[in-house]
């Protein structure tokens, strides 16, 4: 497949620095999204992100874009550009890992109320035994948030064996706890069922078919002057194309719950041919209208916080929705900055790439009200031009 072209780039906003924003139509937009702008200047301005890349966009057409501030101040300033890869963090288990795994169900490989000990034998230790595909999936397992990291140890195996001897916190099924070891497993069954490492398996089966040619795990050196780098790691150097979850990191770099790299186009291309699947209209996305209708509807087993398949739908953390698009609609955020919301009433989505934890990670409540504010006024203004 050539990569698709987004046709119709409306509008986008810039601050000194930034790059300009060849290739956009040179007609007035039809849109207002000056808001946007605003609010995303504004969180630059103030020092609560170095920079910034944001997409509003509705099937596969981008209607606005803004490029703004820097995407690296230390060790010495860097213009943000639209080409800038950003850590996705934990975007990768929505995008990468979920549908993965999703991809065996529509095979027949398991189901999803299987446990994962039928597969993952060594998993069923310490009480996990009840813990099903389904509860990783949707965070309801009763595991802790991560893994322990408080002592050091490094390597895949010694993560395997922390994922696999973990002690539940709670029963499964009963509570939603957001758990990066859900996620670590599902990585770990794609990996028992393709007989792949993850990183292949998703540049093959996800990120190919989607025409996503920028992203991955494990970014080559050649491009780590394009990615934005985020805090500085223990010798005091911004980690830069290196991932910035610690368990991750200590993984290799590769894990279910972190370490793709991306930016703006292949994000946005990656919306486009989800939503448009999910339409039933022509699509590249690896998985099927049925499935993805799955996906991204109530999975959960408690009626309080809903998750999909791997997906936010209405929780604490679904702050990125904002004020106007419906419950129902559907996105995830990842630590660095990074957040992809999607409505598919109207097939519109909003992508935030920042690095706010560069150089240091000071204020996590900024980006949690800049999501909401941003796609409550793009929504708004997606609804005055309906």
């Amino acid at each position: 497949m050539s990569r698709r072209l987004f046709l119709k780039c409306l509008s986008g906003a810039l601050l000194p620095g930034a790059t300009s924003l060849a290739g956009c139509a040179a007609s007035r937009p039809s849109y207002d999204f000056s808001e946007v702008d605003s609010l995303l200047s504004g969180a630059v301005q103030r020092g609560e992100i170095p920079g910034v890349v944001a997409v509003i966009g509705q099937s596969d057409l981008i209607l606005h874009r803004a490029v703004m501030g820097h995407r690296a101040l230390v060790p010495a300033p860097e213009p943000m550009s639209w080409d800038t890869r950003f850590d996705m963090a934990s975007l990768t288990k929505a995008t990468i890992t979920a549908p993965s795994i999703m991809q065996f169900w529509e095979q027949g490989v398991f189901q999803l109320d299987d446990p994962v000990s039928r597969y993952l034998p060594d998993f069923a230790q310490n009480g996990k035994a009840a813990i099903t595909i389904r509860h990783l999936l949707t965070h309801y397992s009763g595991l802790a948030p991560d893994l322990d990291l408080s002592t050091p140890w490094t390597g895949k195996d010694e993560a395997v064996h922390r994922a696999m001897t973990a002690v539940p916190q709670a029963p499964a099924g009963q509570h939603f706890v957001y758990s990066d070891i859900n996620f670590i497993v599902l990585g770990l069954l794609v990996e028992r069922f393709s007989q792949l490492p993850l990183n292949v398996y998703a540049a093959r089966h996800i990120l190919q078919p989607i025409g996503m040619q920028e992203s991955g795990f494990l970014p080559p050196a050649t491009v780590r002057p394009l990615i934005a780098p985020t805090q500085y790691d223990e010798n005091h150097i911004p980690l830069r194309g290196v991932v910035h979850d610690p368990t991750a990191r200590r993984m290799g770099g590769v894990a279910g719950h972190a370490g793709l790299f991306s930016d703006a186009h292949d994000m946005a291309l990656y919306a486009s041919s989800l939503l448009d699947r999910l339409a039933g209209r022509p699509s590249n996305y690896p998985l099927r209208t049925a499935t993805l209708r799955l996906m991204t509807s109530p999975q959960s087993p408690g009626a309080t916080d809903l998750r999909g398949l791997g997906w936010d739908i209405a929780t604490h953390y679904s702050t990125p929705r904002g004020d106007i698009f419906p419950v129902g609609s559907f996105g995830h955020t990842g630590y660095t900055g990074t957040s992809l919301w999607m409505d598919a009433g109207s097939s519109a989505f909003v992508l935030i790439l920042t690095n706010r934890v560069h150089p240091l990670d000071t204020n996590g409540k900024a980006i949690v009200k800049l999501r909401h504010d941003v796609a409550t006024v793009a929504a708004r203004a997606l609804r005055g031009r309906a």
